[in-house]
């Protein structure tokens, strides 16, 4: 079999195969208390089989394969039945429940490291400025998935940071997002987009209120977001309705918002009295449902006023002394006369009435039985008691009819996220001016069109856009050189943002981009050391090469910014040029490599092979007089010098000082010796002979343990060599 076929490999059993292997992940209940893992990964394959008498021996393979397959299925739900998992309280004969199997197909990932995120500014969290999250909270920087995320809801700000994390080469879905990005950005449907993200606003978390519904645990709240939630599904089912049926995304909410919304919107804005829930924290109805519960809150309603006139009564039956009494309702107890406790009565005795049963006391006022208080509880009984039970059972078989759609809700999830990322890039394209990148398979790398970089044109006033191309076998290594400040290191990360915004699908910050086939974005830019890793700065930076030259192919893209600056010069130069002429002697099959460096070295000495794999370029630059002025503008060429006495005479380095560097950069160019200053050499020798002269006067050439020879040998004369 050729190698330069893609392989892919099962993740269960380590077969190699030629044709792409998904990943199916077996579902199973969640389980408290077993320690094995949830999620078991078997393989599964995506492609028919082939088909030519040719092929025998491939087709041998893959029904090999296919047994390999289901016999891993068989233990894989034998070790799932010994193990219990999920059923550990149930009887040994119940069988494990397989709740379903999900597919990830893994062969259109784009690889993306960590650093790469990093570097790049893809993400980056903050500690959130509120005196009140300083210990837990996190907020998002400046970063692109920032100034991206316009999502309205929760699920569509997750599902945007999902596509980040898994930009991908299929085509297919990568088009269908950006076709309903295009169709928003049209003038004549803004306002249509304005309403879908306002609708997308009331779209809360449905799975969390639907656990709560399944464990009886739903809150007062929970059914007015509910309904809000479904609600508003309606209005974008309505909308897309109305919307091109070409567009997938509108088709399916269109078709798969189905009349089970309706359904739970017309149940739940019939039964559930919303402010009546919310005032007294619990699931209640509103009238005209159920014509007992009506009868008994109205008797409920009723009751003040019918108990004054059965405390009047009772009243005129108790002993004069009494001043006043009051019946009242407590549930679950009943109905009790109240009455206030005269100061004759001190003990529990002279609680004692005849005709009342003394129940308790409580803040001076004794509460007792009477005949009459015993007939109202037989006649109307406990109605809070009876009103709540009802409300519940009504809550109950609601809550029945909302599960029992359950996966509808579900489904308005994944679509209205996935609606509420495009509208959100949409938003983001429309502000900063991004436009619909291409995507051509048979391009092996990015042509960008006068390209911008997404973070710093909003920080910097004005901003020089750049093109980059580097598609074919022409120019797969790109070396950029200049001075110090002239922006190499924005070029490279404007080049892999790019990229990156087209394969997670969205519009890009260039006038045209066409991106190709790329498997993967590698990068060694800007390291910092790092005390939890144990490594320095340049262990940090071999260990990013590393990895990009073990694992980038000629379909990876590579940014390489001052490799080597941080250990010898002439060991990093060597570092740099053995890594760049590894992957030209790879020829076509080299990665798109750019690399800034510093080290004209690398050119001056020749260090690197001629051809047409190589391609120098440089930004251009001008010197006025004294001053640099930068045009920040890539165009083909090297660099002559790297200027960094202007660069360091704008971070406020003393005039002196950067004239004396010159002149030593000028020595070592020429190749002649570095003689010390004429100046600083004479001030030397007059504080040396200043220093000599008060050790004389120092002395006390009465002192009888004076040695004169000791201090001529040892003073003297070691000062005078320094002078002279």
């Amino acid at each position: 079999m050729s190698r330069s076929r893609r392989r892919s490999i099962c993740v269960s059993c380590g077969l190699q195969d030629t044709w792409a292997l998904p990943i199916m992940t077996l579902v199973t209940p969640p389980s408290t208390s077993c320690q094995m893992p949830q999620i078991t990964r078997v393989s599964s394959f995506s492609r028919e089989p082939p088909r030519s008498t040719e092929s025998l021996r491939d087709l041998k393979s893959y029904f090999c394969q296919v047994w390999i397959l289901v016999r891993a299925l068989g233990g894989l739900l034998k070790f799932l039945g010994r193990r219990r998992i999920g059923v550990e309280l149930e009887d040994y004969n119940v069988s494990v429940p397989i709740l379903g199997f999900k597919k990830f197909v893994l062969t259109h990932l784009v690889s993306i490291d960590q650093d790469t995120y990093s570097v790049l500014q893809i993400f980056k969290s903050e500690a959130h400025p509120s005196v009140y999250k300083v210990t837990s909270g996190l907020k998002e920087g400046l970063s692109l998935f920032g100034i991206l995320n316009r999502c309205r809801c929760k699920w569509g700000e997750k599902l945007l940071r999902l596509w980040f994390t898994r930009p991908t080469q299929d085509l297919g879905e990568l088009n269908s997002r950006l076709d309903v990005i295009q169709f928003f950005l049209l003038p004549q449907n803004l306002d249509m987009a304005q309403i879908l993200h306002r609708l997308l606003g009331h779209i809360k978390n449905v799975p969390l209120i639907l656990k709560r519904m399944k464990l009886s645990h739903t809150k007062a709240s929970d059914w007015q977001v509910l309904y809000k939630t479904v609600y508003s599904a309606l209005g974008l089912r309505d909308a897309c309705r109305s919307l091109p049926q070409s567009i997938q995304l509108f088709q399916d909410i269109a078709q798969e918002f189905s009349d089970d919304l309706h359904h739970i919107a017309s149940l739940i804005g019939k039964v559930v009295d919303f402010e009546g829930s919310l005032a007294e924290n619990r699931f209640t109805v509103l009238p005209n449902i159920d014509p007992d519960i009506d009868e008994k809150k109205r008797r409920l309603m009723g009751l003040p006023s019918f108990l004054t006139e059965v405390a009047r009564k009772e009243l005129e039956n108790l002993d004069s002394r009494i001043p006043s009494c009051s019946v009242i309702y407590i549930p679950l107890i009943g109905f009790l006369l109240s009455i206030p406790r005269l100061p004759s009565m001190a003990e529990a005795s002279d609680f004692e009435i005849e005709g009342l049963d003394f129940m308790f006391l409580s803040e001076e006022k004794l509460h007792y039985r009477s005949a009459r208080t015993k007939e109202l509880d037989a006649l109307l009984g406990d109605l809070h008691c009876d009103i709540r039970d009802q409300e519940t059972l009504l809550m109950y078989q609601l809550q029945c009819q909302v599960l029992a759609r359950a996966a509808v809700l579900t489904r308005v999830l994944d679509l209205a996220a996935r609606l509420d990322v495009l509208l959100a890039l949409a938003s983001a394209a429309r502000d900063y001016g991004y436009s619909r990148p291409r995507y051509s398979p048979q391009l092996i790398g990015v042509r960008i069109q006068n390209g911008r970089h997404p973070l710093m044109e909003l920080c910097a006033r004005t901003f020089v856009p750049n093109s980059a191309e580097c598609g074919g076998d022409r120019g797969r290594v790109k070396v950029i050189t200049g001075p110090n400040s002239s922006g190499k290191s924005i070029y490279l990360k404007q080049v892999g943002l790019i990229t990156f915004m087209a394969l997670v699908g969205s519009f890009v910050p260039a006038e045209e981009a066409e991106i190709g086939a790329v498997d993967a974005i590698f990068t060694r830019i800007h390291s910092c050391d790092s005390i939890s890793l144990g490594l320095s700065t340049f262990m940090i930076d071999l260990n990013q090469v590393a990895k990009a030259v073990n694992n980038a192919t000629k379909q990876s893209l590579v940014l390489i910014d001052e490799f080597g600056k941080g250990t010898n010069t002439v060991d990093g130069l060597a570092l740099l040029a053995a890594v760049l002429r590894h992957w030209l002697a790879l020829g076509p099959t080299c990665p798109h490599i750019f690399v800034a460096t510093n080290f004209l070295s690398l050119v001056q000495l020749q260090l690197l092979p001629q051809g047409p794999l190589v391609q120098y370029l440089t930004m251009e630059a001008c010197e006025d007089g004294d001053d640099l002025v930068f045009f920040y503008q890539v165009c083909e060429g090297i660099a002559k010098a790297s200027h960094a006495s202007h660069t360091a005479a704008q971070a406020g380095l003393p005039d002196q000082l950067l004239t004396r560097g010159k002149e030593v950069s000028d020595l070592i160019r020429s190749g002649k010796p570095i003689k010390p200053v004429k100046e600083l050499l004479k001030e030397k020798q007059m504080e040396n002979c200043q220093t000599l002269v008060d050790k004389f006067l120092k002395l006390d050439l009465e002192d009888p343990n004076l040695d004169l020879d000791l201090f001529m040998s040892q003073e003297v004369l070691p000062a005078a060599t320094a002078i002279l």
